[in-house]
């Protein structure tokens, strides 16, 4: 039936169809998603980023191996979105990102009390509030964005409804926007896994982590879920026409990084 109907309708009116059933789909989450105390603390937060950092730069870090090969010490003194279990890094580095990012849902579940220990504001995926103690103080809870797996867009106010795309990458570059950052930089980004299968299918970790900075990061026993790089370019390319649009530009100057969707830039040269 499915095939049927996309035989004879056209793409706008699919999408059209598409776009109703993802809203019919979230009506159940919406008046926790606005009205739950915990967010309209983070709304309230989020209000005051608003454009905080105009005329500003930015770095993304990924958590790909290329970071091995980047020297982060030059970091120290600039605005840095860090993601997932980058702070494994910051005993080393000897400091920590300006701001911390997680969206997925394996990786707050079994990483919620290391990334409620982080010192730095920290920006996750609402639907993650359930891993953490309803006894926190308001003042102690991340803040908390409304996010979805569906309706494909670059949401330049992070009040609001955003769309994953995919990659907690796409999910910082939305913050970043809505913060103001003038020139976003993306390091550490490979866009490139040695583990193969099934888009954002589970797996548990068998040894060693081939795929990130650190052979830890997701170490035996850990539950990750495999990368949908397809999706992740459509948010990549919604981010890139939306910061060009105002003016602003995303440039990634990951060491060896197979992205092809932002211009290149060698990342000494930045300094």
């Amino acid at each position: 039936m499915k095939q049927t109907l996309k035989s004879l309708l056209p793409e706008s009116m699919l999408q059209t169809a598409r776009n109703a059933y993802d809203a019919v789909r979230r009506i159940p989450q919406l008046p926790d998603a606005y009205f739950h105390p915990w967010r309209r603390e983070s709304i309230r937060r989020l209000a005051a980023l608003k454009d905080v950092h105009k005329g500003q730069r930015a770095f993304i870090i990924g958590n790909g191996p290329s970071l091995k090969q980047t020297d982060l010490t030059k970091l120290k003194n600039e605005f840095t979105f860090g993601m997932n279990r980058i702070y494994l890094l910051f005993p080393e580095l000897g400091f920590h990102t300006t701001y911390f990012c997680s969206i997925n849902d394996l990786v707050i579940e079994q990483f919620s009390d290391d990334i409620l220990a982080l010192p730095m504001p920290k920006f996750l995926a609402w639907r993650s509030h359930r891993h953490f103690s309803k006894n926190l103080q308001l003042a102690n809870i991340p803040t908390f964005l409304y996010t979805t797996y569906t309706g494909p867009r670059f949401t330049p106010d992070v009040r609001w409804r955003l769309w994953e795309g995919a990659t907690v990458t796409n999910f910082a570059l939305q913050l970043a926007f809505h913060m103001g950052f003038e020139k976003v930089i993306l390091i550490g980004v490979d866009h490139n896994f040695t583990s193969k299968g099934d888009a954002n299918k589970t797996v548990v970790s068998q040894g060693d982590d081939p795929n990130h900075f650190s052979p830890n990061y997701f170490a035996k026993g850990f539950k990750w879920q495999l990368p949908d790089l397809d999706t992740s370019e459509i948010g990549y390319n919604f981010a890139r026409d939306a910061y060009r649009k105002v003016g602003r530009e995303v440039l990634d100057a990951t060491v060896g990084g197979k992205l092809t969707i932002f211009p290149k830039v060698d990342y000494n040269s930045l300094f």
